[in-house]
């Protein structure tokens, strides 16, 4: 039986500190200590990987590798790799409350590869043995990222045709003849990891843990695609002939197109599963816990022609069902999962999570319809489940009391018992979940801080202005943490 216990959402990049984009330096541990002194056992984070077009951690450029924007630039001072005075040169802080990732892209990157020219020949040996230690993965990856730099950064099924190929003989030879660009992105590659392995072993001694997150889909313009096409529904130019999405709901009258390639099932089931048994072992290698998004996906997924201006022409295929879980257990044991069930529900997909045994989810926010007994009430949560204010897709919970339906509102109000004055709405709906039955309650820092609509995110099926909220250093105060760890205590939380 797991324990009752909480922890709070906040994205590496949300994190304050001088280099403009939250990193792996003092202040992440900074706020494991915070998260230690407020009684939480969960630091709950967004995916890890390589963002590109749009900056989305869900559209990474590989599943495997990770964003070189996280890595701490103070190490590379304290090793002689670079000075103070020429980060502070980038002036990538331009404004300490919002991520620019164009600074970030035109400026770490800048920086990285100048730390990268002072230091290789010293650190050739360790780069070599780390190439070895994870080539199944590394190797395409920083394949792929020297070809895209000298194919003018193109989405790679715009390369030249010989390069699209990533079995072909023109591709072999790219690890010799651009070698130093190669071995660069290995540089990032032993940085990240290194750095986020040392900073993930201060948490667990902290008695935290880290929930990571792994989306079902992989971007377009991704290494995964490029190396395993035949894992994915291309036609014989190596387009997608379907794409994935969301149908038509509550929120969106033309549904979601994300846009992703969708996966040929059957093709994943001949080769054991192979690419998705991988993906979950490197996640537990960066992770302790693991939230798989758009869970229900592996039920069944919406498919769209690819072309479509929206998400309304399409069609319900069947996934894998348990024969992938099987497959998962068989290779690496029983793993703490976390099922992202939101969504249109079905008799098979709830069929599904009860026989995964994974804990599913429940959003505070969508509980309030004034004349039903929602699941999301917390007097319906079973005890294998997490419960959230509200979730990185959400408002903050500030934000949608200002903008929810009047009955809505009112029904939350009278449910929790909501004071705006005394408490704060923001702590009632904290108060309601740390409550609820659920084994873990989790909310965002924006809710603890009780921010609004300008500190939202990701707002879903929109392009710019997300993912780049970041926390204030002095608002992770003394005076807060305390209050989190009161009512921690009181709920049997901690």
């Amino acid at each position: 039986m797991k324990k009752r216990e909480s922890g709070i959402l906040l994205s590496i990049s949300s994190l304050p500190g001088e280099y403009g984009i939250g990193d792996f330096g003092k202040e992440a541990y900074k706020f494991v200590d915070f998260l230690h002194h407020a009684r939480q056992r969960y630091w709950q984070i967004l995916p890890l990987g390589v963002t590109g077009y749009g900056d989305s951690p869900y559209q990474c450029i590989s599943s495997f590798a990770g964003n070189p924007y996280f890595i701490d630039l103070d190490e590379l001072v304290q090793k002689g790799y670079l000075s103070k005075e020429e980060i502070l040169q980038e002036n990538l802080n331009s404004d300490s409350e919002k991520v620019d990732y164009g600074r970030q892209y035109h400026g770490k990157y800048k920086l990285l590869r100048l730390a990268y020219e002072r230091a290789k020949h010293d650190l050739w040996p360790q780069l070599e043995s780390f190439y070895g230690e994870n080539r199944t993965w590394l190797r395409e990856f920083s394949l792929f990222m020297t070809i895209k730099e000298t194919q003018g950064n193109k989405a790679w099924q715009l390369w030249d045709k010989a390069l699209r190929d990533f079995n072909g003989k023109r591709v072999d030879e790219i690890e010799n003849v651009e070698r130093e660009r190669f071995y660069f992105w290995i540089f990032t590659q032993f940085f990240f990891l290194k750095q986020w392995e040392e900073l993930k072993k201060y948490a667990n001694r902290k008695g935290i843990r880290i929930i990571g997150d792994l989306p079902i889909y992989v971007s377009a313009d991704s290494s995964d695609l490029w190396a395993n096409p035949s894992l994915f529904k291309l036609d014989k130019n190596l387009e997608p002939t379907t794409v994935a999405g969301v149908p038509p709901d509550y929120f969106t009258a033309t549904g979601q197109l994300w846009g992703n390639p969708v996966y040929d099932w059957d093709t994943v089931e001949e080769d054991n599963y192979s690419f998705w048994v991988r993906r979950i072992k490197h996640s537990f290698r960066l992770y302790d816990t693991l939230r798989i998004d758009h869970f229900r996906g592996f039920e069944s997924f919406w498919e769209v022609p690819a072309g479509s201006v929206n998400a309304v022409n399409g069609r319900w295929v069947k996934g894998p069902g348990m024969k992938l879980f099987n497959k998962i257990r068989e290779e690496l044991g029983e793993l703490d999962i976390i099922a992202e069930d939101l969504g249109f529900q079905t008799e098979q997909v709830v069929k599904l999570i009860n026989d995964t045994g994974f804990p599913g989810m429940k959003i505070l926010q969508f509980a309030f319809d004034p004349e039903g007994d929602s699941d999301y009430l917390p007097h319906n949560h079973e005890r294998n489940s997490v419960v959230y204010t509200g979730t990185h897709d959400n408002k903050t919970v500030r934000d949608w009391i200002d903008t929810a339906p009047e009955k809505e509102k009112k029904f939350a109000i009278k449910y929790l018992k909501l004071d705006d004055e005394d408490e704060g709405y923001n702590w009632g709906l904290i108060r309601g979940a740390w409550c609820s039955g659920a084994y873990m309650a989790v909310a965002q820092m924006q809710d603890f801080l009780d921010l609004g609509e300008e500190s939202r995110m990701n707002t879903p099926a929109t392009l710019g202005n997300n993912w780049t909220w970041r926390v204030k250093k002095s608002e992770l105060n003394q005076k807060l943490s305390k209050r989190i760890a009161e009512l921690t205590r009181t709920y049997r939380r901690g």
